[in-house]
């Protein structure tokens, strides 16, 4: 089952419903005039950025300027044929920002290049290979021919289109045509690579518009659907008409589309399969067995099918969550063909500008560095970090954008030796516990999906018993930690902060263990000034009489306060991080450091952060570790919304190398986090700068609810075995890295 399932939020313009076809299942053409004109379109395209739409989705007819009256109306406003004027839409769509994705049936491969100009992606359905239909469902069609509808597919390839296409099922074909349909796609797509979805769509029965405006029946029922939510007078499937199918037509079952999904995915493993949510209510299963897009879930409805409304994407989310699955946005073109080899450059320039987040992470970031990022750097820049020499930000920037496969073993190299001067070759873990006392949160950072309003129905509050009993299952387990972090509570007050370290030190010392507490990040710290009115120096110090040993250096994100306001406005600025973290090593506590990379910041934002960091440790000495995260998206409103997708083991292991050599030899422990990344990669990380594997956690909250699927803990064995695994040595340590326990490698692996 797929993790995540995307969708686009788009917005309907059927420019024109009069078309060249008759086909039987259609209640969207018409064989009368029908054509928006331009100050329609205008207002359409407007209501479209009033509704939030990155996607103007352009539907017609089949060769509607076939008709005689259209191709007058078009010459009268000084068109020479429909296709300007769709392109013409489309300038006027990118102007306000909307990317165009057109389907105006089988054209020609010039009409495919001149849209090109003006749309980030195009499609056209195959429907079926099955040349049968043309004498039933699609007599009188031939538009609908197989062969016309190839060529389509085949030239938008030739001409690297990004492009969608798909079958329709249930319109009298047998399941050995439906195979066929999508063998025909495959063999297109192995010869150019430029599906990147296809449509599996089954046939629902429709009523007849006669001289009715589908547009506003759609737009209608979709409102009250997405205002409501209430299955009834045509929201939603289940009180939407269900008609019988016509003679023509065929049953399709549930299982008949899931043996579909799996056949996509065979055929087509790197192409994205969509299926509607609002023409069955069995989609859930469909993703259950692979599908992994819903299409645009139109605000304005479904034009095709207008008594079926879509789902709004709040109520997708809903119906995903029991299979845990995350609901992501995307933008009509798909991430991997956002390059001036796929798109036109006034297109891209619109992505660049207002979708930027959306472009995966490349080589030289995806907006405009400060400075021109020189690649010539990078040699020398490794050089220098490997004798541990501060480098300068254009210098960090080469190292996080560099990807050349010999360049970047040279980085892994040099931090693997930084590490092995620094920490030597043993991995240390520390046995310990996570404890979030409450996920109650006032700041609401966009890449959180721990924290919840105090109203919230999955807010939580352990009480004092339930924190005595895990406290008391840490011990038993052997923890020689509590790492304690929770929201920023609106009702707590000092006095509740230090209660909770009084609890934690006399729950340890009731089972005989002096348990040091690792807590409260400086966003918690802020908070504990702010609501006493107490100086930094005076509030660690009551801090360290109510038990705290050190503080996590969490909450830092990237130290840059533009990163900052794009991804959480209310939190702490970078300067004031820097302030707390500087008045515990004053009062001494001892802290971590962490970033949590690979989300929208730009390789200089990292950069700056790692200048910062270590900026720090050289004033102060009182880090202890470095702590990459990496952004875990699914659950989270920075990954549903920004189209993020999960890091790359490849990029995360380049990242954490050049993070080991930005700190050289400041702070000589690099720890990876292995819920974020998975055991696996932590452990191939233990040759790219990493010594140290993390905790055990025994329960984690924070990286779970935004997704991570990597697990809540890891027992001492399996840290000892992944050190192993590696060829090294292991040791238990505790959190200021006091050895408490080793573990050699067996004496065979030792030989």
């Amino acid at each position: 089952m797929s993790r995540r399932v995307t969708f686009s939020r788009n917005h309907t313009l059927s420019l024109s419903r009069t078309c060249s076809s008759v086909c039987k299942y259609c209640a969207f053409a018409t064989r009368k005039f029908h054509l928006h004109d331009r100050s329609e379109v205008e207002a359409i395209l407007d209501e479209a950025v009033k509704r939030r739409a990155k996607e103007l989705l352009i539907l017609t007819g089949e060769e509607p300027d076939s008709h005689p009256e259209v191709m007058a109306q078009l010459n009268a406003w000084g068109f020479e044929d429909f296709v300007a004027y769709v392109v013409w839409a489309g300038e006027r769509a990118l102007e306000r920002g909307l990317l165009p994705h057109t389907n105006l049936g089988a054209v020609s491969k010039d009409d495919l290049a001149r849209l090109r100009h003006v749309t980030a992606s195009q499609g056209v359905m195959l429907e079926s290979i099955s040349e049968r239909l043309m004498d039933t469902v699609h007599a009188g069609s031939p538009s609908k021919h197989p062969a016309r509808r190839l060529a389509t597919i085949e030239a938008a390839g030739e001409l690297r289109i990004p492009f969608t296409s798909g079958i329709l099922v249930g319109i009298g074909e047998t399941p050995e045509e439906r195979i066929q349909s999508l063998e025909a796609l495959a063999e297109v797509h192995a010869r150019h690579g430029h599906l990147q979805e296809v449509i599996l769509q089954n046939f629902v029965p429709h009523e007849r518009y006669y001289g009715r405006d589908v547009g506003a029946i759609a737009d209608q029922a979709a409102r009250d659907y997405w205002r409501t939510g209430i299955a009834q007078d045509g929201g939603g499937w289940e009180g939407s008409p269900h008609l019988d199918l016509p003679d023509w037509a065929c049953p399709v079952t549930v299982e008949d589309m899931e043996v579909l999904v799996r056949a996509t995915r065979e055929l087509m493993p790197d192409v994205g399969i969509q299926i509607p949510p609002n023409l069955a209510d069995w989609w859930p299963r469909l993703v259950a067995a692979g599908a992994t897009d819903l299409g645009g879930l139109s605000a304005n409805g479904d034009h095709i099918s207008p008594e079926h409304p879509f789902p709004s994407p709040n109520q997708v989310r809903d119906q995903l969550k029991p299979q845990g699955v995350a609901l992501s946005e995307r933008l009509c073109v798909y991430g991997k063909y956002i390059d001036e080899q796929w798109i036109d450059r006034a297109v891209l320039d619109t992505i660049t500008v207002k979708y930027w987040t959306f472009i995966p992470r490349g080589t030289s970031g995806r907006g405009e560095a400060p400075f021109v990022i020189d690649r010539d750097l990078v040699a020398p820049a490794v050089a220098k970090a490997r004798d541990g020499v501060a480098l300068s930000e254009q210098e960090l920037t080469a190292l996080f954008v560099e990807q050349d496969p010999v360049a970047v073993e040279e980085i892994r190299s040099a931090a693997d030796e930084l590490r092995g001067e620094l920490a030597g070759d043993t991995v240390t873990f520390v046995v310990n516990r996570n404890i979030n006392i409450s996920n109650v949160c006032t700041v609401g950072c966009a890449f959180c999906g721990f924290g919840q309003s105090k109203r919230s129905p999955d807010a939580y509050d352990i009480d004092e018993a339930e924190f005595a009993r895990r406290v008391a299952e840490a011990v038993d387990y052997g923890a020689s930690e509590l790492c304690i972090q929770s929201g920023i509570h609106p009702d707590w007050t000092l006095e509740d902060y230090l209660t909770w370290l009084r609890r934690a030190k006399a729950a340890g010392r009731s089972h005989g263990v002096d348990l040091h507490l690792h807590a409260y990040s400086p966003m918690e710290i802020d908070h504990m000034a702010t609501i006493s009115g107490l100086p930094l120096s005076e509030l660690f110090a009551q801090l360290r009489d109510a038990g705290l040993g050190s503080t996590p250096g969490t909450a830092a994100e990237v130290l840059d306060d533009g990163v900052r306001q794009r991804i959480s406005p209310n939190k702490l600025p970078a300067q004031r991080w820097v302030e707390v973290i500087e008045a515990a090593h004053r009062a001494g506590v001892r802290s971590t450091s962490t970033v949590m990379f690979g989300h929208i910041e730009e390789p200089w934002e990292l950069a700056r952060h790692m200048r910062v960091v270590r900026g720090v440790q050289e004033r102060t000495g009182g880090i202890t570790e470095f702590v990459p995260l990496s952004f875990i998206p699914f659950q989270t409103r920075l990954g549903r919304t920004h189209g993020v997708q999960e890091i790359s083991a490849e990029d995360n292991l380049r990242h954490t190398a050049v993070f080991r050599l930005a700190l050289g030899r400041t702070v000589p422990n690099l720890q990876a986090s292995w819920v974020k990344m998975g055991l696996d990669a932590a452990t191939e990380s233990l040759r790219w700068g990493v010594n140290d594997l993390g905790g055990t956690l025994m329960e984690e909250n924070i990286s779970r609810l935004a997704g991570s699927h990597h697990g809540v803990r890891l027992d001492p064995p399996e840290l000892i075995a992944a050190a192993h695994a590696a060829g090294r040595p292991a040791a238990e340590r505790s959190t200021l890295y006091t050895i408490l326990r080793e573990h050699p490698l067996p004496l065979r692996e030792a030989a």
